[in-house]
């Protein structure tokens, strides 16, 4: 952990941030949603970020791809 007030210590939460807001909720009102609505709609791109979005730094390979375990 580094000192307080360290932007660093945020780089990875505030890109995925960056990313959810301009690949999921790009087109939608965020007043419009339900919380339940935004919930589901979080957790399902969250499964999306960590599984199948293909990543530069994989060689644009989905994370699932990059461990071999695609069928």
């Amino acid at each position: 952990m580094s000192r307080r007030g360290n932007c660093w210590d945020n780089t990875v939460i505030e890109s995925f941030h960056s990313s959810i807001k301009s690949e999921e909720f790009q087109y939608v009102k965020y007043n419009s949603l339900s919380n339940h609505e935004t919930i589901d709609r979080v957790n399902v791109y969250m499964k999306h970020y960590n599984e199948e979005r293909f990543q530069e730094k994989l060689g644009y390979q989905s994370p699932i791809e990059f461990r071999g375990l695609a069928a």
